[in-house]
């Protein structure tokens, strides 16, 4: 299998702790990604997803909630030349849709479950052709 760097993203959205909940949706609504990566200081300090995002809003506590509230904080992450399969299994283990990717403590991309079908489809021929 080909290596996570050949299909992570590489233009990341990025926030801090102390973000807005709400911003970081409109965010990731306008840019149409699912998933936010939190940095403090240029390093990985969580992700906060668009499950995320509806926990707060199924709590009511969208209003003046800061990202450090709901994200996941010191997520799993994958380096850049590990396999996309080694990818798979650490989503479907964690039962996440969105894998930081970093090399060595800086973050160089993100890879979600939608890459992954990608890359797994790029090789399909498809059905009666």
């Amino acid at each position: 299998m080909p290596p996570v760097s050949e299909h992570m993203a590489v233009t990341l959205l990025t926030v801090t702790a102390g973000t807005l909940v709400a911003q970081a949706a409109r965010d990731m609504d306008e840019r149409g990604v699912g998933a936010v990566l939190v940095l403090a200081d240029n390093r990985l300090e969580g992700v906060l997803t668009e499950r995320d995002v509806l926990r707060a809003v199924a709590r009511g506590q969208v209003e003046g909630a800061v990202v450090g509230d709901f994200m996941t904080r010191n997520p799993d992450t994958i380096e850049p030349e590990e396999s996309t399969e080694q990818a798979a299994l650490l989503m479907i283990q964690g039962g996440f849709r969105h894998l930081p990717v970093v090399d060595g403590t800086k973050v160089v991309g993100i890879l979600s479950i939608r890459d992954l079908m990608r890359s797994v489809l790029d090789d399909a021929t498809p059905r009666g052709v």
